[in-house]
């Protein structure tokens, strides 16, 4: 069953991302689709659930106010489903530009030696790229990136200043993989943060809840899957090797 309220109130993105966060977590609720420009929030709901439930959820937040005008059963539209490349295009190209330009990075040459491939330096290079490339995307809207990861970090959740703070962190990791600062340290840092991180995401994953990855910040509408799984345990796998290699 899907119903299409009015949500009045929102006038950014940020805003969209606080209704989706908001809506998702009425019990009932499968999916939210959110768009300002219309005042319209798609609830697609297992059951029927009463307009209050959405109202009292939003009471916090004096702005926004949902009413039931445009609350009736739509037939949504088919559509053709995009493929998996199509899904994750952009992610796929930022890890193929980031794997080629380190995998150039770690070949080492003179005149007197000959040419050697460092596993080290390569995982060194990927993770400075991987966490410096991934940061700015979120630097882009940092409100709306924060809104977003609110919705199935666990710290976040708790704490959404958080989310903000997040950004800084990845950049500082980016940093200090391409500047060799304290490796030890750095490593470590890596598997704490992005294990802790994964936790969010892998139950986010085996709850299917229908939500946006926040990986790239909210430039792109790339949905929560296993591949964020993969990304973050990659990120932990690397930084694991790096400590007993």
């Amino acid at each position: 069953m899907t119903h299409t309220f009015e949500v009045t109130g929102m006038t950014c993105e940020a805003c969209e991302y606080k209704i989706q966060h908001l809506f998702s977590g009425v019990d009932g609720v499968k999916s939210v689709t959110v768009d300002r420009t219309t005042n319209a929030a798609m609830v697609e709901m297992d059951k029927h659930i009463p307009l209050s439930s959405f109202q009292e959820v939003v009471k916090p937040y004096s702005k926004y106010s949902v009413n039931e005008k445009t609350a009736t059963p739509i037939l949504i539209e088919e559509t053709a489903p995009k493929t998996w490349f199509e899904t994750y295009r952009p992610l796929l190209l930022i890890f193929s530009f980031i794997t080629g330009v380190s995998i150039i990075k770690a070949f080492h040459s003179n005149i007197f030696e000959i040419t050697h491939f460092s596993w080290m330096h390569f995982m060194n290079n990927f993770m400075a790229g991987f966490f410096i490339v991934f940061s700015f995307f979120k630097f882009l809207n940092l409100k709306a990136f924060a809104e977003s990861y609110a919705m199935y970090d666990l710290l976040a959740m708790k704490v959404p200043a958080y989310g903000f703070v997040y950004p800084f962190i990845e950049l500082s990791l980016g940093l200090a993989y391409l500047t060799a600062f304290q490796p030890q340290f750095t490593n470590w840092a890596t598997v704490i943060i992005m294990g802790f991180s994964s936790i969010g995401v892998i139950q986010s994953v085996v709850d299917k809840r229908k939500i946006r990855c926040a990986c790239l910040g909210t430039v792109f509408n790339l949905p929560m899957s296993t591949v964020t799984i993969i990304e973050d345990l990659l990120m932990v796998g690397m930084a694991v090797l790096m400590l007993i290699i």
